[in-house]
């Protein structure tokens, strides 16, 4: 596990060299492909969230680990009041503060914000496809409790992760947890799980499949994506399955959107 100011400066770099769909996404396989992929990602949460009854022009949004603003963007187009969004980097920041004027913009680490967050100020808050970064256990929880003191009672908070029923999996800059861990660091924080969701089925690493499934899949999906054009065809044909697959299926091998309501 690397320590934590390792993976501050991984991300700064990383982020200021390709502040893309890429760059916050799947690098490995492109931006063509992950421009598809974040269209799935996006038609998903607009429908969950449109399904939890929020007056949205009234509401406050915290968004936490924003990096492109790519939910801040769907906070905002579906009609939400105030929205704040923070991020680890001041790579992120900077050019978000730049690129959503109306909003506000906190560079913060959600693990250890100080005073930086408001008490019970938020309606309602996404933390999407980043908590799995954050690698030491700790932490994560430490960054839940935060959120949970960030979000009113009776406010939700949808998260995307990879809740696996396999064994946790960790490298360098990636952990993902099983999804009884996860639950149960909900809880500590006061959240009460009420769905989970897919939110991709096929276009992303398999990493709760069968090993061998996951080599196989992941080695097509690398192969396809060599270049900016295969990996938009690519795209551009696992789309339409893959919006059908995360409407009718109840489980996914990979990202899945859980949303959560504080007690």
């Amino acid at each position: 596990m690397k320590p934590h100011v390792e993976l501050k400066d991984f991300w700064e770099r990383r982020l200021q060299s390709d502040w893309t769909e890429s760059g916050v996404g799947y690098k490995a396989l492109g931006r063509a492909f992950n421009i598809w992929m974040y269209r799935v990602r996006a038609e998903g949460f607009r429908r969950e969230v449109t399904t939890l009854g929020l007056n949205l022009p009234k509401c406050r949004i915290l968004d936490v680990g924003s990096g492109t603003g790519f939910y801040v963007r769907q906070w905002r187009a579906l009609g939400a009041g105030s929205i704040t969004g923070s991020d680890l980097t001041d790579a992120a920041v900077e050019r978000l503060r730049g690129r959503f004027p109306d909003d506000t913009f906190l560079r913060l680490d959600i693990a250890d914000p100080g005073d930086r967050l408001e008490d019970a100020a938020y309606d309602a808050a996404s933390a999407m496809d980043m908590l799995f970064h954050i690698t030491d256990d700790t932490r994560y929880r430490a960054a839940l409790h935060n959120i949970g003191r960030a979000v009113k009672p009776g406010g939700v908070l949808i998260l995307s992760e990879n809740f696996l029923h396999r064994p946790e999996q960790r490298s360098d800059y990636q952990v993902n947890h099983t999804l009884p861990w996860i639950t149960a660091a909900l809880d500590e924080a006061g959240f009460e799980v009420l769905r989970r969701v897919p939110m991709l089925v096929l276009m992303n690493a398999q990493v709760d499949a069968h090993p061998i499934w996951r080599k196989l899949w992941g080695g097509f999906l690398r192969a396809v994506t060599l270049t900016e054009i295969t990996g938009w065809l690519a795209g551009a044909l696992l789309y339409p399955l893959e919006r059908r697959l995360v409407r009718v299926l109840r489980e996914s091998p990979t990202t899945e959107v859980m949303i959560c309501r504080r007690r």
